[in-house]
């Protein structure tokens, strides 16, 4: 069992599915509304779903509130140090961006059904997407065009808004996990980077700083 502490992208995500931080919920809230998640997200219930997607997604989730669960149970068996606040770098950081260019470059040819679903398959120039469970995170999508390498290669140019009431984890979440494993290089805010969530949280933290101080 896992001694670690908590990091910042759990803390958040406990607290978003959860509705407390951790060190405010009580055993038997924790138990009570792992209940709930479990049966809210659980796969089985988005068997019904025509897109892939959707059921994906709900797998996704279904797994983060396992592992966090986890390591919740072990929290309250006195086994999981939650690490103290003055050591979180980015909890007194404010985010925010209005068209944070992001490009990404593939030779997966369904990479954008992947990112955006069956009925936004074909966005083009201009067209909007929010990004689901943000409060108001979006993408609007730029031109993507082919290039001119021996085979197959296009580029998806996107650019993100998102305001200080977004979580930036889950928007890195979202875009990864979409990805992962179809997207040969990825570019936000001019800078080359590696297609992996601390890069690419980074990549978009850098940029979009707003403003440092105690809440």
């Amino acid at each position: 069992m896992t001694t670690e502490s908590l990091n910042i992208q759990e803390k958040e995500a406990i607290q978003k599915y959860f509705g407390k931080k951790l060190e405010e919920l009580t055993k038997e809230e924790f138990q009570y509304a792992k209940k709930e998640l479990r049966t809210k997200y659980h796969p089985d219930n988005f068997e019904k779903f025509e897109d892939e997607t959707v059921r994906e997604m709900a797998t996704e989730r279904f797994q983060q509130i396992e592992e966090l669960s986890a390591k919740m149970e072990s929290y309250f068996k006195g086994e999981l140090p939650v690490a103290p606040k003055g050591n979180d770098p980015a909890r007194n950081a404010f985010y925010a961006f209005d068209g944070l260019k992001i490009e990404v470059i593939t030779a997966d040819k369904d990479l954008k059904y992947n990112l955006f679903g069956t009925f936004y398959r074909w966005l083009t120039l201009g067209e909007q997407f929010k990004i689901p469970d943000t409060a108001n995170a979006y993408i609007i999508m730029d031109e993507s065009h082919q290039g001119t390498r021996i085979g197959y290669s296009e580029t998806i140019r996107m650019y993100l808004t998102f305001g200080k009431e977004d979580s930036i984890e889950d928007i890195v979440n979202w875009l990864y996990q979409r990805i992962q494993g179809r997207a040969t290089s990825l570019i936000i805010h001019g800078q080359k980077i590696e297609v992996e969530p601390n890069s690419m949280l980074m990549a978009i933290r850098k940029p979009s700083l707003l403003v440092t101080g105690d809440w």
